[in-house]
């Protein structure tokens, strides 16, 4: 996870990961590639078609599951689970040598921003 230095940094995170995905999209458009529209083949479906799970079953939603479905279809994954690497460690699983990670947005509701702020006042 990255440590962000200043307040400038803070405010120009979102901008940048934004960009990453916004530049992922586009390089998917360019070869004739529509990121939202079936981005599964026959080969990886086992059985139905499921969005991208956590490690403890729970669906990603919003633009993590374009992520990580345009992702999977990249590397050639057919398991929809994701897990970082502490959690495959725990779970008593391996990791690849030389595999990297994915990017994946955490966004927090405004509701519930706005109630842990007002509880730290």
């Amino acid at each position: 996870m990255e440590v962000l230095k200043n307040e400038q940094e803070r405010e120009q995170t979102p901008r940048r990961y934004y960009a990453k995905i916004t530049d992922r999209i586009v390089a998917d458009l360019e070869k004739g590639v529509r990121p939202w529209v079936k981005p599964w083949s026959a080969g990886n479906t086992t059985g139905r078609i499921t969005r991208p799970l956590r490690h403890n079953g729970l669906p990603y939603q919003g633009i993590n599951t374009l992520l990580l479905w345009t992702e999977a279809v990249a590397r050639g994954f057919v398991s929809p689970t994701w897990m970082t690497f502490k959690q495959s460690v725990e779970l008593g699983g391996h990791v690849r040598k030389g595999e990297t990670g994915s990017m994946v947005v955490y966004a927090v509701r405004g509701d519930r921003a706005f109630a842990s702020l007002r509880s730290q006042a």
